[in-house]
């Protein structure tokens, strides 16, 4: 699958992997400023952004999407910011083509099992008459019954294309709901990646917990786990400036 992508800069590539309902969009505010240092290259994954959709949906299916890039641009070692299941598909990465693999940083995930925690989201979505909607505020305040979070509602409505009378999803919402336990599976279970890793934890969120550093370190035998203690999940959303000047030291832009 050939995978939409931004690029900009030069020097080292970077390659950034977004999370679920995501896409390369959410991180221009930050790949702007890493391309003074790097080539930033700003993926859509499948079924995501302006990347083709797709019915297979696993990890396995996404890093070789990635690898194929990666090729198609004749890079060689990249650097790598995975969030969220981004985050997973760069664990994949490493696991199945470290020789592609400079540096990681992986964004609040563990290589774990995780349980079930957005297929309310997905019903609620899917619940939408699109028929019925004609400009992006009255999704909001439709969704605003089920989902009170407003920055959350803003978030998933980034996916909502209004154009020429029509309103339709950008992501393959049915295909990514209906193959989400994919998305809760472990990844490199057995296996072993020395590749310099960063693990950045939101001391806000329980994506990584205490108990989960064992296991990294059992997979990852390079690795330092830095925790931003007034952060949740979107560590590089809410503290910007934390997160462009950790990842540059890790990666030795400065």
């Amino acid at each position: 699958m050939n995978l939409y992508h931004q690029s900009q800069g030069s020097g080292q590539p970077l390659i950034i992997l977004h999370g679920l309902f995501g896409s390369s969009d959410n991180w221009r505010g930050l790949a702007k400023k890493l391309a003074a240092h790097a080539q930033v290259i700003s993926i859509d994954l499948r079924n995501h952004g302006q990347s083709p959709h797709s019915e297979k949906i696993s990890y396995g299916d996404m890093a070789s999407d990635v690898v194929k890039l990666i090729k198609a641009l004749g890079l060689t070692q990249v650097d790598v910011i995975g969030h969220s299941i981004g985050g997973k598909v760069a664990m994949t990465l490493a696991a199945r083509a470290p020789e592609v693999i400079r540096r990681l940083v992986i964004v609040d995930m563990a290589p774990k099992r995780y349980s079930d925690n957005h297929s309310n989201i997905f019903e609620k979505l899917l619940s939408l008459d699109l028929s019925q909607v004609n400009k992006r505020s009255e999704a909001d305040k439709a969704l605003a019954i089920t989902i009170k979070d407003k920055a959350i509602r803003q978030f998933l409505l980034m996916n909502l294309i209004v154009s020429d009378g029509r309103t339709q999803w950008r992501i393959n919402l049915q295909g990514l709901s209906d193959n989400y336990s994919q998305l809760l599976k472990p990844v490199c279970q057995e296996v072993v990646i020395d590749k310099p890793t960063l693990f950045l934890r939101g001391g806000l969120s329980n994506y990584i917990e205490e108990g989960d550093e064992v296991m990294i370190k059992e997979i990852f035998t390079n690795v330092d786990i830095t925790t931003i203690e007034q952060s949740g999940h979107w560590i590089h959303a809410e503290f910007p400036a934390l997160f462009l000047t950790t990842v540059s030291s890790f990666f030795d832009y400065d």
